[in-house]
């Protein structure tokens, strides 16, 4: 059973930064692409970044390219989301996923396991 915690969310004024840890357990998850979503309320849940299973390919939205990083430690079984010069729009709650595939993916259909989440509030 694959078990996904995230940490690090909380409250920023706008042009903060913030890191975002998952840990995950329960697999071996050096093999496997995971991404980091986010959902603002009434929003749909939408991709913010994804990392492949070595690290040497990662993709973002275009909001949040230029400010966030995404990054993992496969030693540590954790992914991070490295956020800066937040912005008010950049409000929401941030899920981790894991897609069971070393291939990274944009659509959140291609994820098989979530966590439950962190809230980022950047205040402006």
């Amino acid at each position: 059973q694959a078990q996904l915690v995230e940490s690090g969310g909380g409250l920023v004024q706008a042009g903060g930064s913030l890191r975002l840890s998952c840990a995950a357990s329960g697999r071996t998850f050096s093999r496997y692409a995971m991404g980091w979503f986010r959902q603002a309320p009434g929003k749909e849940r939408e991709f913010v970044a994804v990392i492949n299973w070595t690290g040497s390919s990662t993709y973002y939205a275009d909001s949040v390219k230029g400010r966030f990083t995404i990054s993992r430690d496969n030693a540590k079984n954790t992914v991070y989301l490295q956020m800066n010069s937040l912005k008010p729009e950049d409000t929401a709650v941030y899920y981790c996923a894991v897609r069971f595939s070393t291939l990274a993916s944009t659509v959140r259909a291609d994820y098989g396991s979530w966590g439950q989440g962190t809230q980022v509030t950047v205040s402006s």
